[in-house]
């Protein structure tokens, strides 16, 4: 099987390109796809980014191809990592509903071109923010199923090492998921959290003892009074910013610390690959696991006892297919407010740029 990277000389494209092959998540007689821009500086970049990885993994790597225009690209899997992305310094805005005008563009056009001359079975994974426009554009162009956004398995990922971290414990041992809005308006769901070793009441304490709260009501409150403590420091201190940052609760220290690693200027490239690596390896394996991703729902989840329509992350089977079902049971109430107020959030930033829930 075959991977299109899009926008694959960038800071996360290329970490997905490296890890693909020195993970060799990809066999030699398959092709790996390097796509650029014909009017950028990746237009020259893409070459280049081909003959070091030759250089590199020689003996290992696939077959790699460089494309430059969208009706080129042809593979079973297409990472989109192509746009804008926030700038990495301290004090730059990270609001992703900011990189949205820009991007609805890229997104639309890649998903025109993999509609008019795709296979029409393409498994799509969107790391491009705002990862939420991209699955809603792209949803709508190549049908729903097909198209998966990592943002909420990042932060599951994140999420699972916060509260190992805290248990003392290593994160293969922790299950739980977060949904909503990848960034500021995720939604740590607590009441999905599972610690192999540790039966239902050890859980519950434990869990309770993490919390240091009992409620997600007021938790964008906390997030903004916690960043308002991190401003003064970034800039001036930054190992204060990343001390002040371990002392705060697991699930403001998800929301927070990729923040404080983009501004510090080292970017959060490599986990945000590996976590779409975990994505890709699924697909290209032929297993279904269950993960989190942000996707185009029709109802499969019930949110203030309507069900819902439009893109959200959630629990989800995927496999070489792409997804086939939400896993998500009935959540306590406040984790139910969360989501739904994340799922109205949403919907209202992609309202411009899209049409209409695919079937």
């Amino acid at each position: 099987m075959d991977v299109a990277v899009l926008g694959a000389t960038g800071d996360v494209g290329r970490q997905v390109c490296t890890q693909l092959v020195e993970r060799r998540i990809l066999p030699t007689s398959s092709r790996l796809q390097l796509v650029g821009r014909p009017d950028g500086a990746s237009a020259r970049a893409v070459h280049g980014l081909r003959a070091d990885l030759v250089d590199a993994y020689d003996e290992v790597a696939p077959l790699l191809d460089v494309a430059l225009d969208p009706a080129d690209v042809v593979a079973d899997v297409v990472v989109v990592c192509a746009g804008r992305t926030a700038p990495a310094r301290a004090g730059a805005s990270t609001d992703r509903s900011a990189l949205a005008a820009e991007n609805a563009a890229v997104f639309a056009a890649y998903g025109d071109a993999l509609a008019a001359g795709g296979s029409g079975s393409e498994v799509v994974i969107v790391v491009s923010n705002p990862v939420e426009l991209g699955v809603a554009v792209l949803a709508e162009r190549l049908g729903r199923h097909r198209v998966v956004g990592m943002g909420a398995w990042l932060d599951t990922l994140r999420f699972r090492r916060e509260v190992a971290v805290e248990l003392g414990v290593r994160r293969h041992r922790v299950g739980g998921f977060v949904a909503g809005q990848h960034g500021d308006d995720l939604v740590p769901l607590w009441s999905t959290v599972r610690v192999s070793g540790l039966d239902r009441a050890e859980r519950e304490r434990a869990v309770a003892a993490l919390r240091r709260t009992t409620t997600l009501d007021g938790f964008a409150e906390r997030v903004a009074a916690a960043r308002a403590r991190l401003t003064p420091l970034v800039e001036h201190d930054t190992a204060a910013a990343f001390a002040l940052v371990e002392t705060l609760p697991p699930e403001l220290r998800v929301v927070l610390q990729p923040s404080l690693t983009h501004q510090s200027g080292a970017k959060t490239a490599a986990g945000t690959a590996s976590a779409t690596i975990d994505l890709v390896d699924t697909i290209l394996d032929g297993r279904e696991i269950v993960v989190a991703g942000q996707v185009a729902l029709a109802g499969e989840v019930v949110l203030g006892g309507r069900p819902w329509h439009g893109v959200l992350g959630v629990p989800l089977v995927l496999g070489p297919e792409g997804w086939t079902r939400v896993l998500l049971d009935a959540l306590p109430d406040d984790e139910e407010r969360r989501l739904a107020g994340s799922a109205a959030r949403i919907a209202e930033a992609s309202r411009p740029w899209t049409r209409r829930v695919p079937a």
